[in-house]
Formats: structure tokens, C-alpha cells, sequence
């Protein structure tokens, strides 16, 4: 559609059509005015003609009071160069005049502009210019209805960059949101792939943030926080710390920069740790000019020091001659030149402002040529062109620039201009150039040794947590297990001094099979101990919780073989010594081994159901951060493998309970035992103290190691020693006494200390106390046989005792007769009654009344008092020849009844008078056992 068909030609917005709307109905006399001009639409007389004045369009604010002036003030000698330049270089059929219309950076004032420059200038055929973003937007929406594209050097919005709103609209300066590849591209040059954004909120820097998240997203780069503000950034910046962001994008102007920085700084957000990276487009001195905080010029100093600014590149670091034929350097001394003959100050958009001039006249003279080589194609036909298809030709020629200019490589894309952007660091007090991102070939090139970072290393995107194990010292391991191997090793010994001397009677009476039971039970305990200080640093998940299983099963199991084999032996001792019915009771060691069985098959049925129902696994506990002990800029985070499961303290109840229990058993064994001495047999004593001192070390052991579970050599320092101090303790309590007796005095232990058994005899003359002093047996159910006969025979003596002495009580009846008893006949009555000698080194196997006769001479017994041959039976009852009698009869039942069960006579001999040297068990029994018999 033509101009004139649509009101000027103006696709207006809102905004803009309100505001021509005004101008018109005031001045109607303008509107006709323009559609007149509008008709000039078909000259086609300035692409076929030489040396032509082409009229460009300049939009900016030229007043010094607008907003934005000083950008244009330092624009214009860079246009005027770059036109004069385009003259000198003979290249061109044309010249280009410039015609400055001003914004002044007012919407209303800039359509204004905009609609005096259309119709009453002359006819442009493109527009130059836009700096202030709300005037550009408004007329870069209205140009594809007038078929006009707008090139601009200064207008970085990013609103801009929307081509479906703005498709006739392009800029040679980058736009605010070219900034953010470069950004992705410095980020993933450091490996930072978290960061933070702080966004003022105002919508240009908005529009740069969002766009900036979704680079971040393409280049899975984690967004740990967003926070934006609109005046006190200090809470922000706080909930960017608690978020543990150590890079940090900032968005905003110079005037909150300095809130910024002063927040950063009382929150210790500055250093070896943070890397913030802001805007460079900020003017310099920035943090003076705009201190508004509480924070002196030091302190922001210190808060600032490090930061990354990041912002186009104004002129090219690449001494390169361009299309003017000049490197940058050349150009920026002539332009400089020019400022100071016309006494402006410098802009740092005036590079882009010259590229610009020599885009408009590379675009013009394709556009020409484009015409002129059609004008020639329909040279037979008169050929037109409106101002549609130049506009469409311009627009086209526009995408295709490419050459190199004063800043570098010329290239648009989708309108946008691909150029270079440079990186500054802030150092020591001023922003030094680090490196430049190339967006054309997407590249960053980082100049080497001039980034300084506060630490000795670019700052972690993050608290890097690095796990670390606690596990057991090595040195630690290796004490104990050497520790270890020496219990082992003495548990060994004492196996082997065990096996050795299994014949021995010293050995054969406490058990051999027992014994050995012991010592396994020991060798396992040690051994656990080897597990129990293998940790995830030394063995994979799935050993480490097979492990878990492994020791708990062994230690166990060790402590029910040792306990429940000294148990076992001492319930024995209990069983034979505590016979109430003295019965003969004879108890094997199968039998305890069946014992110990039984209380092992408690253990397995306890385990498992343990594994089945609840089985132990391996589980991960970790502890609160802690500093690196090194000073790196990282955190430790400890964590300790347990083996645990989720009713632990109920199966853990269940075992304590069966083991106390256990315990308990073997102290009233101990206790009920104690009075049994012969040490062979009774070990009530040193069972007494093992099971003492195994409890309290076992409680105190769990306390601690419950107390200092997440102190694993401490943990493990406890459990080793009380597993070793246990075990030790129990063997050498065992064994000790039994290694120490062989080597000084081997028949010692086999004898009995005095064993006296008390009866509840009520007269006091008629107590009986019986001492055996050897006892020699081939194993020990013998010996427990004998000692059961043995007790027996000793009650059959107490009731001889008893009818003896009533016999003596009927005697002691006739007064006549006591005299002459105790006168005459004490002294043999009681060396008849006190035997002695039963048995001595060569003789040792004689009768008790053999013994007696050999040392009375038989003149005592057969020769007889002529003064008593007359008295009648009742005054000789007391006589010699009656005692003899007596004795004759009752001594020989005696030692025929006694000594089967230590020994000596076989108790199948019947006759009460036989000699006990004629059986043939009394005749092999060894001389060195020797019996006394006393108080008949």
C-alpha cells in the first residue's frame, strides 16, 4: 500500500497514533502538505544519475538539556568523518548529506521530528540514528509502512531485537543482550556452572536478565538464585549468600552499583571466594560519583577489587585496515582531532556512528547497481520503482553487509550486529582490558597473566562439598593388629601346650576338649577384630556390608564357644560336688560338647532370624560442614559407614539379653563351686574373675562406643582393646595357672586341700572329719565316680561312728570298770584308734591293722593280766582281747567299704576280711598315694 493511501504511509501504535492524531487535527494544512510529497514516490532520477546527493535521515537528541545530549554531541564529527572519508575514497557516484532532525529524547517531540523529516524534508531513503530506546522503539515500529530501514549506532535495548515488531530496524552497536554469549562463554571458560543473578528492576535490565536465562539453560548452567530489587539490594544480596552463589550477575546501573558493593561488603561478599561480573558500560569514577551509601571509597574499593565488567568493544583491538583504509588507531587520532576542534567531549558510540555512515554507503551503492542492472534488463519499457521494493531492496542489501570497520568485523544477523565484546577486571583501582569475545566466530580470547584473581586459584561456582570418609587410621590398624597376632599367637601356644600334655593328669582332669573349645572361641574373638577395622577406604559397598554380617556373626560365635566351654566344665564340677542323692554320676565330655551345642544353636537361630527378617546393611551417615583444614576454597563434609538396620536396638537386645543371661549362669556355677579344691577341677575362682572382668569391660566398652560412634579410631580403639583384654584376660586365667603348676609342682593340682565336709552331727565328741590326700584317676569320670563313692562311704563311716560310740556309752556305764579303762588301756585305745602310715614309699600297700600290729608287739594283744583271767564277761568287756576283737571285725569292712573309691580296693571284692593287698586294683595303685584315715 502506498503512503498515501494510509495516512502518510505510518502503521501507527497507541501511543504514536494519538500523538500525530493531535498534530493533525491542529494542523491540517501539514497533513496535505505530506501526502503532496508522498507522490514523489516514483522519481527514479537518484539511482540512475553520478554524482548525487543522497539525503540520510539523523535522529538524536542535539539540545545539551535533553537526556542522552552528550552521546550525540560526540557523534557528529565522527559522521562528518566518515562522509568526508567516503569522498576521498573516489569509490562511490555519490554523497551522502546528513540532515540531523531532534528527539531530544521525548516521545512527543521526537514524532515530531520524525514527521517534519518525512514531510518536509526531502525524500530520505534512509534513516540514521535512534539513541534514546523509547523514542527508537516508537518510530522503528512505524517503518515498514513507510518502507524505510533505520540504521542506529547507539540504541542497545534489547526490546529492539524483536524482528516481528521491528523487521525494518537495525544497529551497528550490540545490543545489551549481545553481552550474554560472551558471558556463557567466560563462564564456561572457568568451569563456573552455577551462578546468581541480581537484577535491578527496571525492564531494560529485565529483558538482558531473561535473555541471559535462557543462554544459561542452553548451556546447562544452574541458576541458583534470582533475586531483583528496586532501592535496598542488601536483603537480595543476603538471600544470595544463604544460597551459597559464589558467582554472582549483576544488572543495574552505576547508581545502585555502589549499594551493591557496600551490601557485598558488610556481608564478607567480596574476595578469593566471589566473582561478581556487572555491566561496562558504567562511566568511569563511577563509585564517587555515585556513593550514596554508608561505605567510604575504601571500603567499596576493597568490594569491588576483582569484579569482571562486560561490554562491547568501541573500537577493534586489531590494528587492521579497514574499508576506510585505516586501522583504528589512525582513525581514533583524526577523530580525536576533530573533537578537539570543535571542543565536545568524546562518545563512546562515535566508532559505531562511522561504521554506520559506511554501512548506509556500501547498502546505497549495491541498492544502485540492483536498479541500475534492472533499469538496463527493461531498457524497452519505461521502468519504475516505489518505493516498496527499494525499501524491500535496502532491507535486503542491509542483511548481506559484511566488511571490516573501525570495530571491527560489520555483520548483521536478524538486524542485530555481531561484534566484540570485551572483558575488564577491576584492578587496584582502575578496569583493565582481560580478553574479547568474537560473536561472529563465537570465540573468547583471554590475554595471558592480566587476570588477577584474590585467591590462588579463579573462585568455585559453589561451596564444593567434597565428602570425606572417616576412616580408621591406618597406623592405628596396623598397632592393634599386631596386637592381634600376638593374642593369636599365645592363644596358639596355648593350643599347642594343650594337645601336648592332653595324657597328663593335671591337663586330662580340666578338660582337654573343653579346653580346646576355649581357645577357639578366643581365636575368633581376635580375629573379628581384623573386620571390625576394615572400612569403605579399604573394601568396596557391597564387601563392606557382607562384613557387616561376617563380624558380628564371628563375634558371637566366639564368645558362646569360650564362655560356654568354661561354663560347661564348671556345670560338671557343680553336677558331681552338689549330688544330693550320692548316687554314682558319671558325666563325659560328649556330654558338654552337647552343652555347648545347644547354647551355639541359641546363637544361629538368634542370627538367623536376624539376616532374614532385618539383615544388617551399610549406611551412610554425614556430619555438618567443616572448613578445609588446608584453607582451600573448599567444604568437608565428613560421613562414617555404619552397619545398621531398622530394628537394631531390638535384635541387639535380644543378643545382650542371651549373653547376660549367660553370664549370669557361669557366676552361680562359680559361686556353687567354690568350696571344690582341688585345682584341677575347680576353676570357680578364675572363672569368677574372667566373668568380672569381661562384664565390666564389655559395658564400659558399649558405653563408649555407643558415645563416640561418630569417631571412628576412637570407636574402634575401644572395641579392639575390649575384645582383646577380654580374651586375653580369659585364656591366661585358664591356662596360666595350669602351665605354671606342670612346670613347678604337676601333683600338686591333682590333690585335695583338706576337702572337709561337715555334717549336722548334734553331740560334739561324735564330730568326724575325713581327709583323703591323694586321688589319681584316668580320666575324669572316673574321678567323678570315685568322689561320689567316696562321699557315700563316708556317711556309712559316720554311722559306724554312731554305734561305736553307744557301745562305748554302755561300757562307760559300770563304774567300776572306768578307772581301769582310762588307767591302763588309754593309750593303747587310742593308738589303735589313730592309724597313721597307711602307706609310705616302699610298704605302700598294707592294711590299716597289718600296719598297727607290725608296730605293737603281739605280746600286748595275747598275753593277759592274771588279775583279770577271773572276772566275769561284763568286767572284761573293755579288755584288750574284746577291743582286738572289734577291731579285727570292723577295720577291715572299713577299708574294704572306702577304698574302691579312692583307688585302692576293687569295690567287687566281698570279703570284708580280705587283705587289701590281695586286689589286684590295690596292688598296681602307685606308692606315692597314701590315704589316713582318723577319728574312727
Amino acid at each position: 500500500m502506498a503512503p498515501s493511501r494510509r495516512h502518510c504511509g505510518w502503521e501507527m501504535t497507541p501511543l504514536s497514533g494519538c500523538l500525530l492524531l493531535s498534530i493533525l487535527a491542529f494542523q491540517p494544512v501539514l497533513a496535505k502538505v505530506c501526502n503532496d510529497y508522498t507522490r514523489h514516490g516514483q522519481d527514479n532520477s537518484w539511482f540512475s544519475g553520478d554524482d548525487e546527493k543522497l539525503p540520510i535521515m539523523v535522529l538524536m537528541p542535539m539540545n545539551e538539556s535533553a537526556l542522552m545530549s552528550s552521546i550525540s554531541q560526540g557523534i557528529e564529527p565522527a559522521v562528518q568523518l566518515a562522509i568526508q572519508h567516503i569522498r576521498e575514497s573516489q569509490n562511490y557516484k555519490f554523497s551522502l548529506i546528513t540532515k540531523i532532525y531532534d528527539t531530544e529524547c521525548d516521545n512527543a517531540k521526537g514524532l515530531r521530528a520524525f514527521f517534519d523529516a518525512i514531510c518536509y524534508g526531502p525524500k530520505h531513503l534512509m534513516i540514521f540514528g535512534g539513541v534514546c530506546p523509547s523514542v527508537t522503539s516508537i518510530i522503528a515500529e512505524s517503518l515498514e509502512g513507510w518502507n524505510l530501514v533505520q540504521l542506529s549506532f547507539a540504541a542497545t535495548t534489547p526490546v529492539l531485537a524483536d524482528k516481528k515488531k521491528y523487521p525494518n530496524f537495525f544497529r551497528t552497536v550490540p545490543s545489551d543482550n549481545a553481552v550474554n554469549p560472551a558471558v556463557v562463554k567466560f563462564l564456561n571458560f572457568y568451569n563456573w556452572s552455577r551462578v546468581g543473578t541480581l537484577t535491578q528492576d527496571v525492564q531494560r535490565f529485565s529483558e538482558v536478565r531473561n535473555d541471559l536465562t535462557n543462554e544459561l539453560e542452553k548451556a546447562d548452567i544452574q541458576i541458583a538464585d534470582t533475586e531483583s530489587f528496586s532501592n535496598d539490594p542488601c536483603v537480595n544480596v543476603k538471600k544470595l549468600k544463604d544460597n551459597d552463589v559464589r558467582i554472582i550477575i549483576g544488572q543495574f546501573d552505576e547508581n545502585l552499583a555502589s549499594k551493591v558493593f557496600c551490601c557485598a561488603y558488610n556481608l564478607n561478599m567480596y574476595g578469593s571466594k566471589y566473582q561478581w561480573i556487572i555491566p561496562g558500560w558504567y562511566q568511569g569514577n563511577w563509585w564517587e560519583q555515585a556513593n550514596s551509601t554508608n561505605c567510604t571509597t575504601r571500603k567499596l574499593l576493597t568490594a569491588m577489587e576483582g569484579y569482571i565488567a562486560v561490554d562491547f568493544e568501541p573500537l577493534s583491538a586489531k590494528q587492521v585496515k579497514g574499508i576506510s583504509g585505516r586501522t583504528p588507531k589512525e582513525y581514533e587520532r583524526e577523530y580525536s582531532k576533530e573533537l578537539q576542534q570543535k571542543g565536545v567531549e568524546p562518545s563512546k558510540y562515535h566508532g559505531f556512528a562511522y561504521d554506520g555512515i559506511w554501512v548506509i554507503a556500501k547498502t546505497l551503492t549495491r541498492v544502485m547497481d540492483l536498479l541500475q542492472h534492472k533499469e538496463r534488463q527493461d531498457m524497452y519499457h519505461n521502468f519504475t520503482v516505489d518505493d516498496r521494493e527499494v525499501g524491500k531492496l535496502v532491507l535486503d542489501v542491509m542483511n548481506e553487509t559484511n566488511f571490516y570497520g573501525v570495530t571491527g568485523q560489520v555483520m548483521f544477523r536478524n538486524g542485530e550486529r555481531m561484534g566484540t565484546i570485551k572483558f575488564t577486571q577491576f584492578q587496584e583501582g582502575q578496569e583493565v582490558k582481560v580478553g574479547e569475545y568474537n560473536a561472529i566466530a563465537d570465540v573468547l580470547d583471554l590475554i595471558n597473566n592480566t587476570m588477577r584473581f584474590q585467591g590462588v586459584e579463579p573462585p568455585k561456582d559453589r561451596t564444593f562439598v567434597r565428602l570425606q570418609r572417616r576412616n580408621i587410621n591406618v597406623p592405628l590398624y596396623s598397632i592393634l593388629s599386631v596386637i592381634t597376632i600376638l593374642g593369636m599367637l599365645m592363644a596358639g601356644a596355648f593350643l599347642f601346650f594343650n594337645i601336648k600334655n592332653r595324657n597328663h593328669r593335671l591337663i586330662k582332669m580340666s578338660s582337654p576338649y573343653m579346653n580346646n573349645l576355649i581357645i577357639l572361641g578366643g581365636m575368633l574373638s581376635y580375629s573379628s577384630i581384623f573386620l571390625f577395622g576394615l572400612d569403605g577406604a579399604l573394601v568396596s559397598d557391597k564387601e563392606f556390608e557382607a562384613l557387616c554380617t561376617v563380624r558380628t556373626w564371628i563375634l558371637i560365635v566366639g564368645y558362646t564357644t569360650a564362655f560356654g566351654a568354661m561354663f560347661a566344665k564348671t556345670w560338671r564340677v557343680h553336677a558331681i560336688f552338689k549330688n544330693v542323692k550320692m548316687k554314682k554320676k558319671i558325666i563325659k565330655d560328649q556330654k558338654l560338647l552337647i552343652i555347648v551345642g545347644g547354647m551355639l544353636l541359641i546363637d544361629l537361630c538368634i542370627l538367623i532370624c536376624w539376616q532374614i527378617v532385618d539383615p544388617l546393611k551399610r549406611t551412610v551417615e554425614e556430619y555438618s560442614l567443616e572448613a578445609d583444614p588446608q584453607g582451600r576454597d573448599i567444604a568437608i563434609r565428613p560421613f562414617l559407614e555404619h552397619c545398621e538396620n531398622t530394628h537394631m536396638t531390638i535384635w541387639l537386645g535380644i543378643v545382650y539379653a542371651y549373653k547376660g543371661l549367660l553370664m549370669l549362669f557361669g557366676c552361680f556355677l562359680a559361686w556353687e563351686t567354690r568350696n571344690v579344691s582341688i585345682p584341677a577341677l575347680n576353676d570357680s575362682k578364675y572363672i569368677g574373675m574372667s566373668v568380672y572382668n569381661v562384664g565390666i569391660m564389655c559395658i564400659i566398652g558399649a558405653a563408649v562406643s555407643f558415645l563416640t560412634r561418630d569417631q571412628p579410631n576412637v570407636q574402634f580403639c575401644i572395641v579392639a582393646l575390649v575384645i582383646i583384654f577380654c580374651s586375653t584376660i580369659t585364656l591366661c586365667l585358664v591356662f596360666v595357672p595350669k602351665f605354671i603348676t606342670m612346670r613347678t609342682n604337676p601333683d600338686a593340682a591333682t590333690q585335695n586341700r583338706r576337702l572337709k565336709f561337715n555334717t549336722n552331727q548334734k553331740k560334739e565328741d561324735s564330730k568326724t572329719s575325713t581327709s583323703v590326700t591323694s586321688v589319681n584317676q584316668a580320666n575324669t569320670s572316673r574321678l567323678d565316680g570315685l568322689q561320689t563313692d567316696n562321699h557315700r562311704l563316708r556317711m556309712k563311716i559316720t554311722e559306724l561312728d554312731k554305734e561305736l560310740e553307744e557301745v562305748t556309752m554302755q561300757l562307760q556305764d559300770t563304774p567300776e570298770k572306768t578307772p581301769y579303762i582310762k588307767q591302763n588301756h588309754y593309750g593303747d585305745v587310742n593308738n589303735i584308734l589313730s592309724i597313721r602310715n597307711f602307706t609310705d614309699g616302699k610298704e605302700g600297700e598294707k592294711s590299716i591293722v597289718k600296719n598297727h600290729l607290725e608296730q605293737k608287739p603281739q605280746a600286748q594283744w595275747g598275753s593277759m593280766d592274771p588279775s583279770r583271767i577271773n572276772r566275769g564277761p561284763l568286767e572284761d568287756i573293755n579288755s584288750p582281747e574284746h577291743i582286738q576283737r572289734r577291731l579285727s571285725l570292723q577295720l577291715p569292712i572299713l577299708h574294704h567299704a572306702y577304698l574302691p573309691s579312692i583307688g585302692g580296693v576293687d569295690a567287687s571284692c566281698t570279703s570284708p576280711n580280705a587283705s587289701p593287698g590281695s586286689s589286684p586294683r590295690h596292688r598296681h595303685m602307685p606308692p606315692s598315694y597314701r590315704v589316713m584315715v582318723s577319728g574312727l
